[in-house]
């Protein structure tokens, strides 16, 4: 029988205890995503304490919100939100936390992860640093054995490379079982030797269509690209991370990355912040990239993302199914959908983890959750819902 209060005691119970093996699976995960760095190995992403971007606090009363039969309250729950904060028209109007969370916890982002690693590609390819229509190749020739080999940096940020691997989170063997054990976030059998991220890229040779045709969900593509930036840039993926992005955006607190054995960082999940840091993210995108006047992202490459996706990619792509009739598309490791009230740019992570971006009504939300599903039908609709009855409400305000 399962803890129902896990970490509680001096020691915990062993039955209580959060361990490599269960760390991802509930109960156990509502206390592991806001503790990750005392389960995995980690590097810092230093903020700037003297440079930190204000986000006033002007508190609006949503309780009369409706979505769907229930109210604000009855979503949060529904949704196993952890916290939730919203920005509109560079104020606070709406924070929650629950379970143990508060505006100084560091929470897990699991894929949301990539969309931040898009942004410093984009910040890099700006700068000339990284080039995004290079061959992987250019950058680490180590694969040029691989499905990587005529790859480009570009197919990887949009999720169209040919690699052959199942992203099924409830396989219990295969490939995407060794890849989690060489990043270092499961742990190895009894006799197992120790893998490591770089050597796992080099085990992906097999091609399941061209690059550049489907949109095809493969974890390990953003994790290599942060080998990329490392070799691009000559140093650290957390380094390049805090200079570039958490320093630019002013981030009130550090947010750090997982890392495994020899250091490689999980680009594809393994990024721990606040939910104000995410929003404020979220808020720099819905201000065309500036911050006080400062260009961090450029405009153009924002509007990129949003205008030129490919819908039939995504369509004919892995996860469509989870957005039955939306006219979407994935560019850069961003979402975009498009509707009625505009269109609304996100990144989505497993057990519930997203950041909401709508430009045209100067809105961004960031919710973390720990959802016992990776991938729940039901609660992304449901939370699509939420955020659509957020941004009308707000729109109207």
């Amino acid at each position: 029988m399962q803890h129902e209060s896990p970490m509680t005691g001096f020691p915990p119970e062993p039955s209580g205890q959060v361990t490599l093996a269960n760390w991802r699976t509930p109960p156990f995960n509502r206390w592991a995503f806001q503790h990750v760095r005392e389960i995995v190995p980690s590097a810092e992403i230093a903020n700037d304490p003297d440079r930190v971007w204000t986000l006033p606090q002007s508190p609006r009363d949503l309780s009369a919100l409706r979505i769907g039969e229930g109210d604000l309250a009855a979503f949060l729950e529904g949704t196993d939100t952890d916290a939730m904060v919203v920005i509109h028209r560079g104020r606070i109007v709406f924070e929650h936390y629950a379970h143990g969370m508060t505006p100084s916890t560091p929470h897990i982002l699991m894929s949301v992860s990539k969309s931040m690693l898009g942004l410093v590609a984009a910040m890099l390819a700006a700068r000339g640093t990284l080039d995004i229509e290079a061959p992987v190749t250019a950058y680490v020739p180590e694969l040029a054995g691989t499905a990587y080999r005529d790859a480009r940096v570009a197919h990887l940020l949009d999720m169209r490379a040919g690699i052959l691997f199942d992203e099924d989170y409830l396989a219990a063997s295969g490939p995407i079982v060794q890849y989690r054990k060489a990043q270092g976030w499961n742990p190895l059998d009894p006799g197992e030797a120790p893998s490591d991220l770089r050597s796992f890229f080099s085990t992906l040779v097999g091609s399941d269509g061209p690059h550049r045709g489907r949109f095809h969900y493969v974890s390990p593509n953003t994790d290599l690209l942060g080998w990329v930036i490392e070799r691009a840039t000559g140093r650290r993926y957390a380094d390049v991370v805090s200079q570039s992005l958490w320093q630019g955006i002013g981030a009130e607190r550090p947010a750090y990355i997982t890392v495994d054995r020899f250091g490689a960082p999980r680009c594809a999940g393994g990024f721990c912040a606040t939910a104000r840091d995410l929003a404020r993210v979220g808020w720099l995108l819905a201000q065309d990239g500036r911050r006080d006047g400062h260009v961090v992202v450029a405009k153009a490459w924002i509007d990129d993302v949003i205008g030129n996706g490919d819908e039939q990619a995504w369509a004919s792509g892995d996860f469509a199914h989870y957005f039955p009739g939306e006219t979407m598309h994935y560019r850069d490791k961003w979402y975009v959908l498009k509707g009625d009230g505009g269109p609304l740019l996100f990144g989505l992570g497993v057990n519930g983890q997203n950041l909401f971006v709508d430009r045209a009504n100067a809105i961004a939300i960031a919710k973390f959750s720990s959802q016992a599903a990776a991938m729940d039908s039901g609660r992304i609709a449901l939370t699509m819902r939420g955020i659509s009855a957020l941004r009308s409400h707000l729109a109207g305000l």
